[in-house]
């Protein structure tokens, strides 16, 4: 059990939008809030710890904490500073932790010495890692001058409107210990009792699959509503070569080399992130020694998963790739609707599109759930989406959710926390393909995660891929009456193509709107949300008419094509979309995430290039040190082909 009260010697760092302002902390001097200047917002894990620093997992990771953390123009953190500047508060505002559920930025941020974390608000993941790791999360900020007085903080403060498992949770200094008590039987986690109302599908899918026992494997409620805590059963786990070696360190130093595994045939693991980080690493990194760091992930994965007969998707023999990303392939191969997935990467949602419940966690929910077989979850509240209309000829996926995170409601973080539930007409204009761009991008959104209810449509791609005849239960859908947080509508036929401007998926802008042109050095075809068949296919659509003409990429542009996967990948061979591609002058890479995680070919290499990319995210050092803008998969085809930002 943590102390109570809790003292916090150290100092207060506050993450400033002024770089002198974070010189001048680093370098030893304390500064009030009021001389910090505007703070940080919407700091992503990339900024935290940005994809290099992650190949490491255990304490060194201390050393790096804001090492990728842009303020103003410039990255004024370095190596070892944070840790050496003896801090033991930071500060920072809005959104903090957005974008991926990397638990090594808060487990960075503890080895370093920090013991509690400050901001206006937090992404959903990034909380939760650190309340698992035992870093305390506030948005009080009354606490700053208490704490500069020396005053010892109640550890109620900590849990105040925490659901009861997540303060006990926190009350003893993490998941590993609370779940150590809870297999004892010396807590027994409280369940919801509520009488019969109208659920969400969400909730329905949490009170189907909520642990009432869990030494009798008894699961389901009649009802949950948002603000319960939960432990529920996961049909699916998942995880991938960032991960898997930091949950199986963290498993032994908890358990012992010895820990058994629960129903290890429903574990998954991937090698999908790093698979051409050889072709793409700096060579400053591989004067550090960081690619021989890296490398050592894959045989620590693949020896965890032969110890404990964990079904591994990792690269192919002959070195032309991987398997495929792992939420690509869960949703492909594996996920069902009604089940629950949980999955080491935020995109996990991508499998909503298929009707089940699959949200990111991080290094500590996997490796106990890979003991306990289920994870904790608060039931979240869900923001219903509508999609009105009828999406116009060349609007996409990607196209209408960029135009939702450029709505200020989003952008504001009102949807943090929140299960996205699209509903409404435009959704019979979108396969499974462009749904799981839609849910797979609750993740920028700030969601807990993406849900789309099964219906024809789900069938249909279920016996297309897997040859399995699915059949829809009645109770897949969302009751009459049920209780929406907030309903956004969507007028899709008034949607044209957009973009997003370098810096955040957030910064949306109408194609039509772009003004002056933008010429481009990259563009990229790839990645979760660019490198499913309908993806390719709608690029293909692009390009044909140039590779039969002989055209051209312009001098001066790489075209890179990435398929998310080997079951796509053949696909697009064989349809003769690949042929097109590199009659156009693209290079086709195989499959795996590559440039999205800056760990492959058509990341930028200097600052002054500018690239346009199907993926996700564009945080800053997110793809390399360029200007990266989002866009369909479409808009990357055209504005290959014309050397400049434009639509098909």
């Amino acid at each position: 059990m943590l102390n109570d009260p809790i003292l916090f010697p150290g100092r207060i760092l506050f993450l400033t939008e002024d770089p002198a302002a974070m010189a001048r902390q680093l370098a030893g001097e304390d500064l009030d809030p009021a001389e910090a200047g505007p703070l940080r917002d919407q700091i992503s894990t990339d900024e935290i710890t940005p994809a290099f620093i992650c190949y490491h997992f255990d304490e060194k990771l201390g050393d790096f904490p804001y090492l990728g953390l842009k303020c103003g123009e410039v990255f004024p953190v370095k190596e070892g500073s944070v840790r050496a500047g003896g801090f033991a508060v930071s500060v920072a505002g809005r959104r903090r932790g957005k974008g991926s559920s990397r638990e090594a930025s808060p487990y960075a941020e503890l080895c370093a010495g920090l013991r509690l974390v400050i901001a206006e608000s937090f992404e959903r993941i990034y909380r939760q890692n650190a309340q698992n790791l035992g870093l305390l999360t506030s948005t009080d900020f009354g606490l700053i001058p208490r704490i500069r007085r020396g005053e010892a903080i109640p550890l109620a403060e900590f849990t105040e409107g925490l659901d009861s498992v997540t303060a006990e949770i926190v009350r003893r200094g993490g998941l590993f210990a609370y779940n150590a008590a809870r297999l004892s039987g010396e807590v027994v986690p409280p369940l919801p009792s509520h009488g019969p109302r109208p659920m969400t599908y969400a909730e329905k899918l949490l009170a189907r699959h909520a642990v009432v026992d869990a030494a009798a494997g008894q699961v389901g409620l009649p009802a949950v509503k948002p603000g319960d805590g939960l432990f529920v059963k996961a049909d699916w786990r998942f995880s991938h070569e960032y991960v898997t070696p930091m949950a199986a360190r963290f498993l032994e130093k908890a358990l012992g080399p010895g820990a058994a595994l629960r129903d290890p045939a429903r574990i998954l693991a991937f090698r999908d992130h790093l698979t051409f980080l050889h072709h793409s690493m700096k060579a400053e990194h591989r004067a550090l020694g960081l690619l021989k760091v890296a490398e050592g992930l894959k045989p620590a994965q693949e020896a965890f998963c032969a110890k404990h007969g964990i079904r591994l998707h990792g690269e192919l023999p002959d070195g032309s790739g991987s398997e495929g990303i792992c939420h690509s392939i869960m949703t492909e191969r594996y996920a069902c609707p009604g089940q629950v997935v949980v999955g080491t990467d935020s995109h996990t949602p991508h499998a909503g599109a298929l009707g089940c419940l699959a949200f990111g966690i991080g290094t500590t929910d996997i490796a106990c759930a890979w003991v306990t077989g289920d994870v904790r979850v608060t039931v979240p509240p869900t923001l219903r989406v509508r999609l009105e209309g009828r999406l116009r000829p060349g609007v996409s996926a990607k196209d209408l959710v960029l135009h939702l995170l450029a709505q200020p409601f989003i952008r504001e973080g009102g949807a943090i926390g929140h299960v996205v539930e699209y509903q409404g007409p435009a959704l019979a204009d979108l396969d499974t393909d462009e749904r799981a761009t839609l849910t797979n991008m609750a993740a920028e959104i700030g969601g807990f995660t993406g849900l789309i209810a099964p219906d024809g449509e789900t069938v249909r791609f279920v016996q297309e891929r897997r040859g399995v005849d699915l059949v829809l239960e009645s109770w897949m859908v969302g009751d009459e009456g049920a209780d929406y947080a907030q309903t956004l509508t969507v007028d899709c036929g008034a949607l044209g193509p957009m973009l997003a401007r370098p810096g955040d998926p957030g910064n949306g802008v109408a194609l039509a709107d772009l003004g002056e042109p933008v010429s481009i050095d990259i563009a990229y075809l790839g990645s979760c949300t660019g490198g499913k068949r309908e993806d390719l296919h709608r690029a293909y659509e692009v390009v044909k008419a140039a590779a039969t003409e002989g055209r051209r990429v312009p001098e001066g542009v790489q075209f890179f094509v990435q398929c998310g996967s080997e079951d796509v990948r053949r696909h697009a061979a064989e349809q003769g979309w690949l042929a097109a591609f590199e009659a156009v002058g693209a290079v086709v890479l195989g499959s795996s995430c590559g440039a999205c995680i800056n760990a492959g070919p058509g990341i930028s290499t200097r600052p002054d290039q500018v690239t346009i990319s199907a993926i996700n995210r564009n945080f800053p050092g997110r793809s390399g040190p360029g200007r990266m803008w989002l866009a369909s998969p479409a808009t990357v085809a055209a504005s290959a082909l014309a050397g400049r930002i434009t639509g098909p």
